[in-house]
């Protein structure tokens, strides 16, 4: 959420940021109504101050006490309206996006994303290079049939030496972390809607979640949600911040829109697998640790070995409560181009305003954190590990830094 100060003060640079990221809504008519709120916030105070003063003089004074019992009339109808009105203020607000960063590129779709580095030479294989699909049913690692039997279409099992790969990993990932100052959480997978409109994935992805029947809860997209929601109505220490989190949890989308993209494998599927990255910081901060966000995920495709590029995501594919956004996209030899494994936004103040998360230093000095939402790994980088690890006989050779934790160096079919 921004802040409404900016929208009275200067509505204009408000309207061109909600052009430019494509909102639809009517700017003149929300300071319309914030000038009618703000109209009946004044006549509310002025009866409040009047009705207190009178009331002094009610014990002798029979025409007062006759006024204080009017203006409670009024007043209760005053009260009314202003609550309305504000009713009708947020709800219009809560559809504003986040501004942006001066140097996100312009851009309709992830196609006009501007890179900026890449990094890593691609394997160049002497024979056709299978995609992960392919290979996890050469290996017999990936069940995505049984998923659909199951559950349904868009979700799978990894199973054997694909289960213990991915979750060697994950593990490996959370402990580099750990060793990089951030916390280890074991967090909800379920969180309530407040959770979720406060940190921007309501009402802006609502067509995105699933919803429990019956309870004022939905199933996670990602820890983010939760990790965010953590500190909903905190005042943190400014001496305490950055506060650094990472978890790992399954993360459940509806993939709704989807129709017509790429979706063969487990690329894009309903249930998926994540650690993420979450800190809270202070306003003047969030620059330097967004950066710091990204060099932790180009560390860990890195030490995986995997090539990759990082791209400055344009205006069209970034989500409205973003101020700036990177993805890293690895190189999938078996789909022959760069897909994206990783995303890290910079949010500014757009959730610590709708959670209400500030800070307070010793000066007294208040304000609203920063925060930063970053991943960490997703199953996609294990599909890319499958793709550019591959071998000629169908095998695909372990990582060295997840040998450890696989306690095998090579999957063969039928592992």
């Amino acid at each position: 959420m921004i802040d409404i100060k900016i929208l009275r003060e200067n509505p204009e640079a408000v309207k061109a940021n909600a052009a430019r990221r494509g909102c639809s809504v009517d700017i003149d008519a929300l300071l319309a109504l914030d000038r009618q709120y703000l109209d009946l916030m004044r006549e509310v105070e002025f009866l409040r101050a009047e009705r207190n003063r009178l009331s002094k003089e009610c014990q002798n004074n029979p025409e007062a006490r006759e006024t204080v019992k009017q203006m409670k009339g009024t007043l209760s109808e005053k009260e009314t309206q202003m609550a309305e009105v504000k009713a009708q203020v947020d709800e219009k607000l809560t559809w504003l996006p986040n501004f942006l960063a001066p140097d996100v590129p312009d851009g309709a779709d992830d196609s006009d994303n501007a890179a900026l580095r890449f990094v890593g030479e691609k394997p160049v294989f002497p024979f056709q290079a299978l995609d992960h699909q392919a290979l996890g049913d050469k290996l017999g690692i990936i069940d995505s049939v049984r998923g659909a039997k199951v559950a349904q279409s868009g979700f799978f099992f990894w199973r054997g030496a694909g289960a213990q790969l991915t979750q060697a990993m994950f593990f490996w990932g959370q402990q580099q972390l750990v060793k990089r100052g951030f916390t280890l959480f074991m967090s909800p997978c379920l969180a309530k809607s407040q959770t979720l409109y406060g940190t921007g994935y309501l009402p802006f992805f609502a067509d995105q979640t699933y919803s429990i029947n019956g309870e004022d809860l939905a199933l996670i997209g990602t820890s983010e949600q939760t990790l965010v929601g953590y500190h909903a109505d905190e005042t943190l220490e400014a001496a305490s911040l950055p506060r650094c989190y990472t978890a790992y949890t399954p993360c459940f989308r509806t993939e709704a829109g989807s129709y017509g993209k790429e979706s063969r494998g487990i690329f894009r599927v309903h249930q998926f697998h994540k650690v993420e990255q979450i800190v809270f910081c202070l306003p003047e901060e969030s620059p330097k640790y967004h950066e710091i966000c990204l060099g932790n995920e180009e560390y860990l495709l890195q030490q995986l070995g995997l090539p990759y590029r990082v791209v400055n995501v344009c205006v069209g594919d970034m989500g409205a409560p973003g101020y700036k956004k990177y993805d890293i996209e690895a190189w999938y030899p078996g789909y022959g181009g760069y897909r994206e494994v990783t995303s890290n936004t910079n949010l500014t103040e757009f959730q610590s305003r709708r959670l209400n998360i500030r800070y307070k230093d010793n000066d007294g000095n208040k304000g609203f954190v920063h925060t930063i939402s970053a991943t960490g790994l997703t199953d996609r980088v294990v599909c890319a590990i499958l793709e550019n690890y591959q071998q000629a006989d169908g095998s695909v050779i372990v990582p060295e830094v997840l040998r450890p934790f696989t306690g095998f160096d090579v999957i063969k079919p039928g592992c």
